[in-house]
This record gives structure tokens, sequence and C-alpha cells, in this order.
């Protein structure tokens, strides 16, 4: 029989050689990662989204022309563009290793921070707050985008300090971790903006906690966030943020409001809810919603839309999608081989989780009103892109489990 004079092996050898080298090249390049990517979440994914695109269509609607209002009428076009874009973005990103997310985790940091900083600067005004930078025709907010950077930081932090023997990690690691969270949610916090400051805060010490640091550790923080109430009600909470408290603990203990200003907002959404029932009045068909009752429909209050024409049984088979997608992200962490992958999953879930829980309550009266949009149905540019990057993080852990990192990347 004859022999590949290169090789050495026969022909027949070689050409399976060569065969086999060329399927495990093709196993690793993005055809068979687009075959595994599991497609069922993605389309969930853009599912809700779309439901967000009709409600913004529905809050557009003119029900005396029986036609979208000219003021609003573009929302709903605005937002299935970004959802298409922010789409795609997603499913490319879940392509990219877990190694050059985390070799990119320091860059976007870096370049958040540099952001944070402009908008200081340079920022341009709106609600009261200066938390936009406009380049040219783009207008960013930089603080969206923070919510994924900190996350890619700090996992990419934890995974270079992780001591091969596993023990324990020494508390000056986690208050390294600690910091790394903290400049950034102050900058936001000076904007000012609280929610996404907390957001930042909250889906960081997430990542701090399943780190590893000790319970000790974390019942001496809880204990000294309590302690601290009322210094940061009386000497860091804005004018109005004291406001929003004082509504939120009234409308608690049942103590009577004049029903205008802070508790008009709240209460307004509590009639649309009322009013949509069990299964609610029917699409397009929401009279809180087409008269415009609810300030804020389309961003922070639009789940007043969802409660007020699809009813209890709608808005809780909304939030049930989003409680699987969060327990399906929590197991893809769980299921990850490396702490870069574990960790930034938790933190990128955390941080959806988190506006989703503290969006809900807040329409629902039970938490202050901070301006928290519910993710992937609020009308939001940067947010929304944001969200879907997110979950691009999510689904590459999910592709790229068994990825080995070592404490300088990926093996």
């Amino acid at each position: 029989m004859s022999r590949d004079g290169f090789t050495g092996f026969t022909r027949g050898e070689a050409r399976v050689r060569t065969a086999a080298s060329t399927l495990q090249f093709a196993e690793l390049g993005p055809f068979s990662k687009l075959a595994r990517m599991p497609w069922g979440i993605v389309l969930l994914i853009f599912g809700v989204g779309l439901v967000g695109v009709a409600m913004l269509f529905s809050v557009g609607w003119d029900p005396v022309t029986q036609a979208p209002s000219a003021r609003e009428a573009g929302l709903w076009r605005e937002q299935l563009t970004r959802l298409s874009v922010g789409g795609v973005l997603m499913v490319l990103l879940a392509l990219l290793p877990l190694g050059v997310w985390a070799r990119l985790s320091w860059l976007a940091y870096l370049g958040v921070l540099v952001l944070l900083v402009l908008v200081d600067f340079f920022g341009i005004m709106g609600g009261g707050a200066a938390r936009w930078l406009k380049v040219g025709p783009i207008v960013l907010q930089p603080s969206e985008p923070a919510k994924l950077a900190v996350t890619l930081a700090v996992a990419s932090y934890y995974q270079r300090m992780m001591p091969l023997n596993g023990r324990s990690l020494p508390l000056w690691v986690h208050l390294g971790a600690l910091a790394i969270i903290l400049i950034p949610a102050a900058l936001v916090f000076k904007q000012p903006n609280l929610s996404t400051a907390l957001a930042l805060t909250a889906s960081g010490m997430m990542i701090v906690f399943f780190a590893g640091i000790g319970y000790r550790y974390v019942l001496g923080a809880i204990l000294a966030g309590i302690a601290a109430v009322p210094a940061i009600y009386t000497f860091v909470l804005e004018p109005y943020q004291r406001q929003r408290v004082d509504t939120l603990i009234a409308g608690i203990t049942g103590q009577t409001t004049n029903g205008l200003g802070e508790s008009y907002q709240i209460e307004q959404a509590k009639i649309a809810i009322g009013a949509g029932g069990v299964s609610g009045k029917g699409y397009l068909q929401g009279i809180q919603s087409q008269q415009e009752y609810v300030p804020e429909q389309h961003t922070d209050f639009i789940l007043t839309v969802i409660a007020e024409e699809f009813g209890f049984i709608g808005t809780v088979g909304l939030l049930t999608v989003f409680a699987f997608l969060f327990v399906w992200s929590f197991r893809v962490a769980a299921r990850n081989r490396s702490w870069f992958g574990r960790l930034a999953t938790i933190g990128a879930t955390s941080t959806i989780a988190f506006f989703t829980i503290f969006n809900s309550g807040m329409v629902l009266g039970l938490l202050p009103v901070l301006g928290m949009p519910l993710p992937l149905i609020s009308y939001g540019g940067t947010a929304l892109i944001t969200v879907m990057a997110c979950f691009g993080l999510i689904l590459s852990a999910h592709l790229h489990r068994d990825e080995k990192m070592t404490t300088h990347g990926p093996i």
C-alpha cells in the first residue's frame, strides 16, 4: 500500500486524519456554535421584546381616531429597530469565547469610567439630571453599559485572584472588588441616578457574595446598611428622592395624600392595574393607557398598560417568563467551569433581575419610584441594547461553559 511521502501514513490514513481535523475545526467554529445555540431561549428573549413593542403601539393608540397618535406613533417603530439590532448583537456576542470577554473587560471598564466623567462635564440634561452624552446624532447613556462593564471587570478580577488550592479569599480581595463596584456607582449617583447606582451596587455585591465572602461580613454589611438608613435619608438623598420615600411610606401605612405630585403617579398606576381585573380589557382597550392618565407609561410604568389590557393573567404570565429566564441563567452559571464564566453570568442575570423586580414593586406601590425601566419592555435605546448584551454574555457562558481559564486567561 502506497504511503504519503510527507506524513508517513497511507493515503487512506492521511485522508481520515484530514477529515477528522476538519471536523474538529468545524466543532470549534461559529457554525457549530450556532447549531448549539439554545434558540428556544433566544426566541423567548426576542418574544418578550416584541411584547414591549406591542405595548408601545398600544400606548400610542388614539381611541378617538382609531389610529396611532402623531406624537407617539414612532415609539414602537424605534423600539422594533433597536430590538432587531440588539437581537443580532446578542447572537454575535454569544459566539465570543469567555476568554475574549475577559480580555476586553478592563478596557470596557476604563472606557465606561471615562464616559461617566465626561457626563459630569458635557452631559445633556433630561428629567432634571445630566445622564446622557451626545456624539453627533447618537445620544448615549453611559450608566447603562456601565452595568455590563462592572460585571465583567469584577468577574475578571476574581478570576485572577482565586487561589488554585481552593482556599477562601482574604478580606482585602473582596474589598478590592468593592472598590471596583463603588467607583462607577458613585459617579452614576452623582448625576443623579439613584436607580442605576443601586443596580450597579446590588449586582456587584451578588458577585462578591458568590465569590465566597464570609457570612459574618455579609451580616455586618446588612446591619451597617440598616443603621445608615436615617443618615442616608437625611444627608444623601435629594429632596425629591426623600419625597418619593415619604409617598411610599404614606401609601403602605394608609395615610391620606392629596393625589398630586409624587402620589399621583402611583395612584393612577393602581387604578390602571385594578381596572384590568383578572383577564384585562383587551388589547388597545385600556382607558388609563389610551387617555395617558399614568405618567411615563411608555418607560417606567409600562407594566400598567400590560396589567390593564391583559389583567392579572397577562402580568403574571410575563413575570413568569422573566423568572424562567433568570432560573435558566443561574443554571448556566452553576454549570460553568471557570470562575469568570460563573460570576459574569451571575452579575448579568442579577442586573436584569434587579430591574425587573424593582420595577414591578415600584408600579405596585411596594417600592419607591426611582426611574427603573422594565427590561426588554420599556422604551429605551441604550438600556435595551445593554440588556441584550447581558443576555449575549449569558448565552456565551452557556456555549463555552467547558472553557478552561487560568488566572491569566483561557488555557
